[in-house]
């Protein structure tokens, strides 16, 4: 119980270093047991992605590696996560391994007028099988 109320104060902290520390202080309770190992991975994602995403969101261009100082994890692994984020659409950007750096774009608008076609359409549809209905009645 001991090793689940550390995890637990982990992870309302917010902190991925107590959470790991958590990991290797109970790591017998923790690790070895496979079902309690798969949701800590998921917590550990999770908690991940929410610094991650508190880090960068004062930036439209940041330095990976001042975010992997800020987070204080291997540039690789942060590098890693962020490109999952990309393709996941966790926020809008791209990385530029070139110069090392991660450029975040503003939220796109929602064009609206994909959808007011698609209504139209479902509404046509619906018209012509109603005429259909009716023409195969008359005949």
């Amino acid at each position: 119980t001991d090793s689940l109320k550390c995890v637990a104060l982990a992870s309302k902290n917010r902190s991925l270093a107590d959470f790991e520390k958590a990991l290797t202080t109970y790591k017998a309770e923790l690790k070895d047991d496979p079902i309690i190992s798969t949701h800590l991975t998921k917590l550990y994602d999770n908690l991940l992605e929410q610094n991650l995403i508190r880090v960068i969101e004062p930036f439209s261009r940041v330095q990976i590696t001042h975010i992997s100082s800020l987070i204080k994890l291997p540039k690789r692994d942060v590098e890693r996560k962020l490109s999952q984020m990309i393709l996941d659409q966790k926020f809008h950007g791209i990385l530029d391994q070139g110069e090392g750096v991660l450029i975040i774009f503003d939220e796109p608008m929602v064009d609206k007028t994909y959808e007011a076609a698609l209504e139209t359409i479902q509404n046509m549809s619906k018209v012509v099988d109603s005429l259909y209905n009716k023409a195969k009645k008359l005949t």
